[in-house]
């Protein structure tokens, strides 16, 4: 059974910086793309950055901030978060690629991923 758990959200500053883990079991971890996704309050869910044995991808907002990297080793996935922004408050959630090949076009649409975590909540504010 497939399990994702995010973990290292929490209240910081504008400025500052969290790193975003996410657990995985019940699968071949290096067999498939993994991406985060954020819900901001009353919005849906919004596709943020993925990963895979091609490369990393980012949605314009967060790129040269946001940074993505797994551990294949662990099986874990995380999401660097440089210069926080109070638009980066939201619930992060880890998901699973369902296919195993992936595309730089696919990778963005969260209708692709299969398995969701419960999120992680970060909050920006002073």
């Amino acid at each position: 059974q497939v399990h994702l758990v995010e973990s290292g959200g929490g209240l910081a500053q504008p400025g500052g910086s969290l790193r975003l883990s996410c657990a995985t079991s019940g699968f071949t971890f290096s067999n498939y793309a993994m991406g985060w996704a954020r819900q901001r309050p009353g919005k849906g869910l919004e596709w943020v950055s993925s990963i895979d044995n091609s490369g990393t991808y980012y949605t314009d907002s967060v790129k040269g901030r946001f940074t993505i990297s797994r551990d294949i080793a662990r099986s874990t996935l995380y999401l660097q978060i440089n210069n926080l922004k109070p638009e980066d408050t939201a619930l992060y959630l880890c998901g699973k690629f369902a296919k195993r090949g992936s595309d730089a076009v696919s990778l963005k649409s969260t209708n692709e991923y299969d398995y969701w975590g419960q999120g992680t909540q970060v909050t920006v504010s002073s």
